[in-house]
């Protein structure tokens, strides 16, 4: 039988090749690329990391890299993982092994020699291909007919393998976003059904790690489907529960339209009511990086628009509140009237106007200072401070046209010039 081959440009990376046929050495051990880079090859998609598997011993893996002239950092050794630095290109390398004893994440592991047994280990039938340094495919379970499907689909009992990790119920729905077609693996379904509330033993930085890479893939909506038909979304994301995910697909074809990228964070605002105490729970209990909190808080924040908004009352919120939450709350509205179709298509055109003059907004300073309302008779203390922002607020309803002096006639205070 003639084993599938691949042909890719990242195959014939020098680094790659020489770190290969360092860990094979005088041919007592085999070393083969393994997992996403050869699915994506597949699927014509890019390829990120090239991660390495090898008969090789954790040890011996880190002897013959240095020997080879690469670094090397121990990052998972206890587990039979190195990271090799070759021409300043990491590669994860990990000695084949199997998974003797798990807890919902960590294992004992047992390092051999069997690549049937290493391709049984893992998740899903698309991430187990192995390829040589020549492009020949190695594949123990299936994974090719399973990617000219797209299928995904666990390897072996779909239960047993969400049990030694429960991250990989969202590492189903998050795959299927990413590689699926159709309906998801009915077998993949009821085992994330039944086995849902491991989820809760998760961190919460592992959980959104998941989401934030299901929520980036092209569209994400039919997998969000399922997460809530399964009872999945509810569990990660309550905020959802009774808000819905109905508006996501808007927002999918708006990107398309309007030719924005996938912006996982401005999908995550889609499928959440924007309520200031709500999502900052959210990003407490996700938690979240100081950026991604604070912009799902501006956009909680910040008041609804609609096509009624007229361009003064725009330049004003601009000024005064968050751009950012601002114009995330415009490209959702848009979103929606988007969806709409030609019905709405007046109403598309003005949102789509006020979120031009939004992303583009950079007002003048401001003309006045505090020193020359002094300079005009006021005191310092809160009397200043109270006129100042009057005169700012007079000065943004202008279209930040009035002049100094303008503004400072309109003090009403005597000697004010």
């Amino acid at each position: 039988m003639t084993l599938p081959r691949i042909e890719a440009e990242w195959l014939k990376d020098a680094a790659l090749q020489a770190l290969l046929q360092a860990l094979i050495g005088d041919g007592d051990e085999e070393a083969r690329v393994v997992g996403g880079a050869i699915r994506n090859t597949l699927l014509g998609q890019a390829v990120a990391d090239i991660d390495i598997a090898t008969t090789a011993l954790p040890q011996t893996t880190v002897e013959r890299a240095k020997a080879a002239g690469f670094k090397t950092v121990p990052t998972g050794i206890e587990h039979g993982t190195v990271t090799v630095v070759a021409n300043g290109r990491p590669f994860e390398v990990t000695t084949l092994r199997q998974d003797i004893e798990t807890n919902g994440r960590h294992a004992k592991v047992k390092f051999g020699r069997d690549w049937k047994a290493d391709a049984e280990r893992r998740d899903f039938t698309i991430n187990a291909l192995y390829c040589d340094a020549g492009g020949t495919i190695l594949d123990l379970v299936g994974g090719v007919a399973d990617i000219e499907s797209r299928t995904l689909r666990f390897i072996g009992d779909a239960e047993s393998r969400i049990e030694e990790d429960f991250l990989r119920i969202l590492r189903f729905f998050r795959f299927f976003a990413w590689y699926g077609e159709g309906r998801p693996d009915a077998a993949g379904l009821r085992a994330a059904t039944r086995l849902k509330a491991g989820i809760e033993k998760l961190s919460a930085e592992r959980i959104w790690t998941e989401m934030r890479k299901l929520l980036a893939a092209p569209d994400p909506s039919r997998a969000l489907l399922w997460m809530r038909q399964t009872g999945v979304l509810s569990l990660v994301l309550p905020e959802s529960e009774k808000w819905g995910i109905d508006a996501i697909h808007g927002l999918i074809g708006a990107e398309a339209h309007f030719g924005w990228h996938a912006d996982a964070l401005l999908r995550l605002e889609s499928l959440v009511p924007p309520d200031p105490e709500r999502v900052a729970d959210l990003a407490k209990r996700w938690r979240l990086s100081n950026v991604e909190r604070d912009r799902l808080l501006a956009f909680a924040s910040s008041e609804p628009v609609s096509p009624a908004l007229e361009d003064p009352a725009l330049r004003a919120r601009l000024y005064f509140g968050d751009k950012g939450g601002i114009t995330d709350r415009l490209r959702l509205a848009l979103a929606v009237e988007k969806a709409k179709g030609e019905t709405r298509l007046a109403e598309t055109a003005v949102l789509s106007r006020l979120l031009a003059h939004a992303e583009t907004f950079s007002p003048p300073p401001f003309p006045v200072s505090g020193a020359d309302l002094q300079k005009a008779g006021l005191a310092p203390g809160r009397e200043l401070g109270v006129a100042l922002k009057a005169l700012e607020r007079i000065w943004v309803d202008s279209g930040f046209t009035l002049v100094r002096d303008r503004l400072l006639a309109m003090l009403p205070v005597p000697g004010a010039a």
